[in-house]
């Protein structure tokens, strides 16, 4: 008989965490019990789990002594104030925060990259879920790592509002609505206007210029692919409401072979090989939409160094990029519980 689980899904409302709940359904996670959970504000309120709806309750009315898993999508100062209390009781914590991805005692998990480490989560009973730019740069690097040691890796994010919230995604859409009636609407989520722009600013700002967005893709790649790796990251937010993409060069240490790139990264786990080959070149964010894949394309010779390539990642920041990896980590954890 297949063991079943007891759910919580905390931030059940947002964008993230209603994702989770629409991969548990998709995807059959074997569960006994499910509790959608958000702020006291959303009381009352449903949200869709598969066919069914399911009453948000709140974080002070669940007994997760009750829960085996618990997902949490509710931000740096939730996680801080509950999971430690909740994981010293029992509850497994799959959080999408940033709070505990660099907590020495709490493995960063990429399935596809380093599924090995998730047999340490019993150290503080809390998984730490990679920022939307990390999984799937660790799920294309990781490959060629094992087969052509990576010296260093160069990239670019293009981020879309939804990475913000279902806010930045409203100010996108209401700067682009006015500028077709001669209007203009100040921003509010962001510092500079979205609509028809774009900006190299996610996150704060650090004293040596990097923005913390920046910082803690690298720092986050480093610990999952091993500080050895030289990484370099520039994070730009675009006029794009759901979809990320990442401009990545990428040096090797060996002498490498184009074709041979190509063909490890269409033999990788959740990977999706674009090419002239293919029929198909490149794809882009309101394609992936609704996708599971990792889309690699424009894979290519950088013909200014030495054992080096060039290539274009896109995925749903929403699904592989957040909830979707989150889901692929508790399918992991069922090994070890």
């Amino acid at each position: 008989m297949i063991k079943k689980y007891n759910i919580a899904v905390v931030g059940a409302t947002g964008n993230v965490g209603s994702n989770v709940l629409e991969i548990l359904a998709e995807r059959s996670f074997p569960i006994a019990e499910i509790n959608a959970v958000a702020s006291r504000s959303s009381v009352g309120k449903s949200v869709s789990y598969g066919e069914k709806l399911l009453k948000i309750s709140t974080l002070d009315s669940i007994d997760f002594n009750k829960i085996d898993i618990a997902f949490f999508a509710a931000g740096s100062t939730i996680a801080k104030q509950y999971i430690p209390k909740i994981a010293n009781n029992g509850c497994i914590v799959i959080d999408k925060s940033s709070y505990f991805r660099l907590n020495p005692d709490v493995p960063l998990i990429v399935p596809e990259a380093n599924p090995i480490d998730l047999k340490n989560y019993s150290k503080r009973n809390i998984i730490a879920n990679p920022n939307c730019c990390t999984i799937p740069l660790t799920v294309i690097l990781k490959p060629l790592d094992n087969e052509y040691k990576i010296n260093r890796v160069v990239a670019s994010t293009y981020q879309s509002t939804s990475g913000a919230g279902k806010a930045a995604m409203d100010e996108l859409y209401s700067q682009t609505k006015a500028k077709y009636v001669f209007q203009d609407r100040q921003p509010n989520v962001f510092k500079k206007q979205i609509a028809f722009n774009l900006f190299p600013h996610i996150g704060d700002f650090n004293t040596d210029g990097s923005t913390s967005e920046e910082s803690k893709i690298e720092s986050e790649v480093r610990k999952i692919m091993g500080a050895q790796l030289q990484i370099s990251v520039t994070c730009v937010r675009v006029p794009v409401f759901l979809g990320h993409s990442i401009s990545v060069n990428i040096e090797f240490s060996d002498n490498i072979n184009i074709n041979e790139i190509t063909e490890i990264l269409s033999q990788a786990d959740g990977v999706k090989v674009l090419s002239a080959n293919t029929g198909e070149q490149y794809i882009t964010p309101v394609e992936v939409a609704g996708l599971d894949a990792v889309y690699v394309s424009r894979i290519r010779s950088d013909n200014s160094r030495m054992n080096s390539i060039n290539l274009w990642i896109t995925v749903d920041n929403l699904r592989k990029g957040a909830a979707l990896n989150a889901v692929q980590i508790a399918e992991e954890l069922t090994r070890y519980i």
